[in-house]
Formats: structure tokens, C-alpha cells, sequence
């Protein structure tokens, strides 16, 4: 099986070229991705303990999907394909705001990302793929924060970044598509 792509985009998400995903992570390289984020009813966040087989940050906690996009795949495509393809469901997605990010990991490779963040609503519960998603829960925001705080070690790089720059952003956006 031919390894996924990633594309490479400038500080303007202007795509500059394809890469295989492992190469674009040992050389920081930036490239396109997304981070989903699914509320529930009771303004809840689904969480996702990534699968322990991962190659990096296995069985740490995060936002309810994330990957990369495919060249000629809209942000709400390929946040709707992962969705499916991690958590076993879909819902409508918005894309919302994006920003860059820069996170070494303990074994080598580097996620450089121009990340786009992607909210959706959904109460039932997933149908979760071993080989991507060890767990889920919902969590309050408020919980989500404080636990970070306590705990920073269990969570993924991303997520922290996202959730210390975006926090308050976040939780309005949801607050007032209610």
C-alpha cells in the first residue's frame, strides 16, 4: 500500500507540493492537517485516546479526530472521511479558524502543521477503530482545562496548544450554535 501524502502548504495554506507523510514529520516540513472537534447536547467534548499502536503519542488523550487532508479534498471532507474512518460516525462539520503549530516528539519527527480546526454536534455514541481510537469519553471544557493542568502528560501536543490558544474561542463558538 502506497503511503499517505501530505501537502505541503507556505504560511499562507497555499499548497507548494506533495510529500509522503512520514518524510514531511522527519523534516518539520509544513503541510496541511485538521482537528476535529464533536460537542454533545450537554456542551461535552468527545475526547479520543489515541490507539496504543500509534506511531507517535500512543494512548494519549486529544480531540475527537484529527489527520490530514488529501490533495483535491476540502477541510470538511477530509474531517468527515476521518471521522467515519476513526470514530465510526459523521455529522456536519464547520470549518472555523486555523493557525500554525510546531511540535517535536520524543522519537525524531516533528508535527509542523497548518492546522484547521472543524466543529460538529453529535449525541450517540461512536463506533471506535481499534487501529486509530483506544477510548473515548465526553468531558466538559471546563474538566478538559483543569485536567491539562493536572495532568499535561496524557494529553497530545496539539491538543494542548489548541486548547491554550483557542479555549475561549472554542467554547463560544459552541455556546452560540447551540
Amino acid at each position: 500500500m502506497k503511503e499517505e501524502q501530505v501537502i505541503l502548504v507556505n504560511e499562507l495554506d497555499e499548497q507548494i507540493g506533495l510529500m509522503p507523510k512520514m518524510e514531511a514529520h522527519e523534516k518539520a516540513l509544513l503541510h496541511r492537517a485538521f482537528s476535529v472537534f464533536i460537542f454533545n447536547d450537554k456542551n461535552e467534548l468527545m475526547l479520543q485516546q489515541r490507539a496504543l499502536t500509534k506511531y507517535h503519542s500512543p494512548g494519549l488523550w486529544t480531540n475527537t479526530c484529527c489527520s490530514h487532508q488529501r490533495e483535491g479534498e476540502s477541510n470538511i471532507e477530509a474531517g468527515t472521511r476521518r471521522l467515519q474512518e476513526e470514530m465510526g460516525f459523521t455529522t456536519d462539520l464547520r470549518d472555523t479558524i486555523s493557525f500554525i503549530y510546531k511540535a517535536p516528539f520524543d522519537n525524531g519527527l516533528t508535527e509542523h502543521e497548518f492546522d484547521h480546526i472543524l466543529l460538529g454536534h453529535y449525541n450517540e455514541e461512536p463506533k471506535l477503530n481499534k487501529e486509530e481510537a483506544h477510548a473515548y469519553k465526553w468531558v466538559s471544557l471546563d474538566e478538559v482545562k483543569k485536567d491539562i493542568n493536572t495532568n499535561p502528560e496524557i494529553y497530545t501536543a496539539w491538543f494542548k496548544i489548541i486548547f491554550d490558544k483557542f479555549y475561549d474561542y472554542i467554547n463560544i463558538t459552541d455556546e452560540s450554535n447551540r
